[in-house]
């Protein structure tokens, strides 16, 4: 099922609702009423006594030089909720407290803030070291197999908007990371594409490897990466693509969870 197709509903004018409000969040900017009738495959009228609703009640703004609709800011104070009630980490720790219990190996889960990752759920498995990756941390998302993953994920253009030279980027170990420019990191992003999931070495505490997995949302954008990080000389490299599935499954299972969706 696409972001536009619909199971039929018993509310119409709620539905309809919230396909407006869906699409323009979809879109990079404002959208003429013909635009959204036509997108959605309803009646001009319709639309606009439904914009009319919305923009009285502040979800949506008439640009009227432009003759457009956005988003308003009863629809920011929406998403500004949401960020309150920290529902992402609300779902994930469940999730990652069962792969931890599972594998027996520390996960944790992180969200992109600029060019750094944040980590926001952290799960230390018993018997296993502490790591800096602890909530509230903030990481170079270069360096990390959580900022690798979101990275991934992300335009290119984005990518290269966030590392725009040398000076963007940072090493946290003596040794020299390998991706200490645009081009290292483009071609290793690439090199996740094509995996399905990203890896570290080392790159952010000497002996410490991870996988990790991008958790998108309905329109496929990351909104958080679950990781799982290991003592290296632990975890032979041949044990890391199993590794990797169970944490992608998780990922994709938060996916689902995020967006209200049953998976399939």
């Amino acid at each position: 099922m696409t972001n536009m197709e619909r199971v039929p509903s018993k509310v119409p004018a709620a539905d309809n609702t919230l396909r407006i409000l869906k699409l323009l969040s979809a879109k990079r900017g404002p959208l003429a009423a013909s635009t959204i009738a036509t997108s959605l495959g309803l009646p001009r009228s319709s639309v606009y006594h439904l914009l009319g609703v919305m923009e009285a009640s502040g979800f949506v703004m008439h640009l009227h030089e432009e003759q457009r609709y956005g988003l308003g800011i009863a629809a920011f104070e929406l998403s500004s909720a949401y960020s309150r009630q920290e529902p992402l980490s609300r779902l994930g720790r469940p999730l990652l407290a069962a792969l931890v219990d599972k594998i027996g190996e520390s996960s944790h889960l992180a969200v992109l803030h600029g060019r750094d990752v944040l980590y926001i759920v952290e799960e230390r498995a018993k018997h296993r070291p502490s790591l800096v990756t602890d909530v509230g941390v903030r990481l170079p998302s270069h360096l990390t197999a959580s900022g690798r993953a979101i990275l991934a994920a992300l335009p290119k253009s984005q990518v290269r908007a966030l590392y725009p030279n040398a000076a963007a980027f940072s090493s946290r170990t003596e040794v020299p990371d390998p991706i200490g420019k645009y081009s290292a990191l483009s071609a290793h992003l690439e090199q996740v594409r094509q995996r399905g999931y990203s890896t570290e070495h080392g790159e952010v505490t000497d002996g410490f490897a991870s996988v990790a997995a991008a958790v998108t949302d309905h329109l496929g954008w990351p909104v958080a990466a679950v990781a799982v990080t290991f003592l290296e000389d632990k975890v032979p490299a041949s044990e890391w693509p199993a590794l990797a599935q169970r944490v992608t499954k998780v990922a994709d299972e938060l996916s689902v969870r995020i967006y209200g969706r049953r998976e399939g």
